[in-house]
């Protein structure tokens, strides 16, 4: 992890929330913690690592746009608007494709490729982890 992304990370976890905040970097991990405002409970998410493929491409010859951080994964900029994209649709290299709020900061997610929707395997208001699949792209 690159200096500045360390203290974007820092003010991040400074603004919110949390009142324990782990991080390992080999093999990623990370554990969460707060207490909840109701009940005074701690709340505890521990995210394991999430094995990544050395390729991008799946064996189908799928194109794979992967979540670069954790957070929540939102397909559209509000409930009331359509979704970034759908099966079917066609996607250009840095079109948006969705959004994952990491800590109140809202992230866009943008195509790393041209090519059309296979699948959206993540769900709006899904949890994701560091590297798990979000969309397959078919290449043009």
């Amino acid at each position: 992890m690159k200096q500045e992304e360390i203290l974007q990370l820092i003010k991040a976890v400074s603004s919110s929330n949390l009142t324990a905040f782990r991080y390992k970097d080999g093999e990623v991990s990370l554990e969460l913690e707060c207490i909840q405002k109701e009940t005074g409970e701690v709340l505890t998410k521990v995210i394991h690592p999430v094995k990544e493929d050395s390729a991008s491409e799946t064996e189908e010859n799928l194109l794979v746009i992967k979540s670069p951080m954790v957070g929540t994964f939102y397909a559209a900029k509000s409930q009331n608007s359509e979704p970034y994209v759908q099966v079917g649709d066609r996607v250009k290299k840095g079109q948006a494709v969705g959004i994952i709020e990491a800590m109140k900061l809202m992230n866009e997610i943008e195509s790393e490729y041209d090519g059309i929707v296979d699948k959206i395997v993540a769900n709006n208001k899904d949890m994701v982890e560091y590297g798990q699949p979000l969309i397959y792209i078919r290449p043009l």
